[in-house]
């Protein structure tokens, strides 16, 4: 699918700024959404919004369909009635520059508890049919979901591969005695999810009422220690007790001279063919009710996927596996029409994985700073891009702008002043305005390289186990002369929406 001329700005919720420890989709998402409009971008990028587990990453869920409560905002809760003024009397005090977590996890849930016994003592009319409604609707995926996390609560937050075997196995008796049981704890967490749709639908139509299109994520793979996993192992590569026999990961690149081993469970791709595809059709519709376009993670894992012997330390040893290829995205395609899909086509690439690209018209991506390493013959410099790409000066895997300029080789830094013929001192801004004069038809940058930030902005460092996902800006960090500044680059680039496109959205 080719989209029209734009830019945007990549930024994860959590970044916002706010008083809860962690940025949320609650009023400081709106004045973001008012933020970009100023700056004329149409775009808003986002990671994927699922509930996170261990090391925090939203690339490893405990769902591929649910959000993340963590990103519920509580003043919201406030006006439902379902929390008051008191109930946030106890705030802890939380850095403003980094999400704590641990502290936060422990914040958010007890408000969530709180206000799900409101909710409960209270039975407010419109919200319990609301409720209802939303149960109904996400069937498909909610009652598993809700099911798992409640298990997990009961056994201490272990992965579930430690739960008892008959857990593991969903052994029917065992799941509907759990069930009746525990038949609150698990409404708890259905209603988490309906807040977090509820809250996070309504700022979507917000920024659509904007002209601002949201960017989403879908990562190829799941969390092993995931509902989809647990609630679907014929799916995955499992043996009989349920551990994986194999997981993903790449091999050694760019980014990792060990590979990155990501562990995730790998697909039975030809048990999802003799289904349809019906897993995959549903969580891409569900996706799609969240944002408007999506970046489909690892591109390349559909062409061929790196699979390693489960128990490995590292990714190094392992092999390529065909991967489902045009039949998937057939399949897909017949059933959603034209899809607004961007391919993450990075890492080791070979010429199949642009074939089945481009078969589909789907844009790539081009990543600024992968661009000086070479010769003028590199793709990832701007005069060899395509129209049909999306640019970035980095993503969230990479440093800033000002982070890799000042850690990159001395002919690499030289190679970019010539290329720019810049001194290289506002080398934040020289990349921005590089790709946002570039024919690619979406230009976007992170925050933090708006904002002209070294590598300790970082939001992920790959390989690194902890210490990733947690930068935030604060809110004077943003204000009319920076919107004022990004609306000059996106007028000078014909990148602005049009009043006529304003009109029709």
């Amino acid at each position: 699918m080719k989209f029209n001329r734009a830019a945007g700005i990549l930024l994860h919720p959590s970044s916002l700024p706010g008083p809860d420890g962690i940025g949320d989709i609650g009023p400081e998402a709106y004045h973001w959404v008012n933020f970009l409009k100023e700056t004329g971008c149409s775009l808003w990028q986002v990671l994927p919004l699922g509930p996170t587990g261990y090391g925090d990453s939203p690339y490893q869920c405990f769902s591929a369909f649910a959000g993340n409560p963590y990103l519920i905002n509580p003043l919201f809760l406030m006006e439902d009635d379902l929390l008051h003024q008191e109930d946030l009397d106890e705030r802890p005090n939380f850095n403003p520059k980094n999400v704590e977590f641990g502290k936060v996890i422990d914040w958010k849930i007890k408000l969530l508890e709180k206000a799900f016994h409101n909710f409960q003592k209270m039975q407010p009319e419109e919200l319990v049919k609301e409720f209802k409604k939303f149960k109904k609707n996400e069937q498909v995926w909610l009652e598993d979901y809700a099911l798992f996390m409640s298990l997990k609560q009961n056994f201490n937050g272990a992965p579930w591969e430690n739960w008892p075997i008959k857990f593991r196995q969903r052994e029917e008796s065992v799941i509907e005695n759990f069930k009746s049981e525990q038949s609150e704890k698990i409404e708890s967490h259905k209603f988490r999810q309906f807040i977090f749709y509820r809250q996070w639908l309504a700022l979507k139509k917000y920024a659509n009422e904007q002209g601002i299109s949201i960017i989403g994520d879908i990562p190829i793979f799941v969390a092993y220690d995931s509902a989809d996993a647990w609630a679907n192992p014929e799916l995955f590569y499992f043996d009989k007790t349920g551990k994986p026999t194999v997981v993903a990961g790449v091999p050694p690149d760019y980014f990792s001279e060990t590979g990155q081993l990501w562990g995730n469970p790998l697909y039975r791709w030809d048990v999802h063919q003799k289904t349809k595809y019906r897993w995959w059709l549903s969580r891409i519709k569900s996706t799609l009710t969240l944002f408007d376009i999506v970046r489909l993670d690892h591109f390349r894992g559909f062409v061929a996927y790196w699979e390693v012997p489960a128990g490995n330390q590292t990714a190094e040893v392992g092999q390529w596996v065909p991967g489902p290829g045009a039949k998937f995205f057939s399949a897909i395609k017949e059933e959603l029409g034209e899809l607004p899909i961007i391919a993450e086509d990075l890492g080791e690439i070979t010429p199949d994985v642009f074939e089945l690209r481009d078969q589909f018209d789907l844009p790539g991506m081009k990543i600024c700073q992968f661009a000086f390493g070479g010769d003028p013959e590199e793709p990832f410099l701007p005069h060899n891009y395509p129209v049909n790409c999306v640019a970035y000066t980095g993503t969230h895997d990479n440093d800033t702008v000002l982070g890799w300029y000042k850690t990159a080789p001395q002919a690499e830094r030289d190679f970019c002043r010539r290329y720019l013929s810049r001194s290289g001192e506002n080398i934040s801004w020289d990349l921005i305005r590089l790709i946002w004069s570039s024919v690619a038809n979406f230009a976007i940058a992170p925050l933090q390289d708006f904002l002209s930030l070294d590598g300790s902005a970082r939001m992920n460092f790959p390989g690194h186990a902890s210490g990733n996902w947690s930068w935030r800006f604060e809110a004077n960090q943003i204000d009319t002369k920076l919107a004022d500044r990004i609306h000059e680059i996106n007028y000078l680039y014909s990148r602005m929406l049009s009043e006529k496109e304003e009109q029709e959205d």
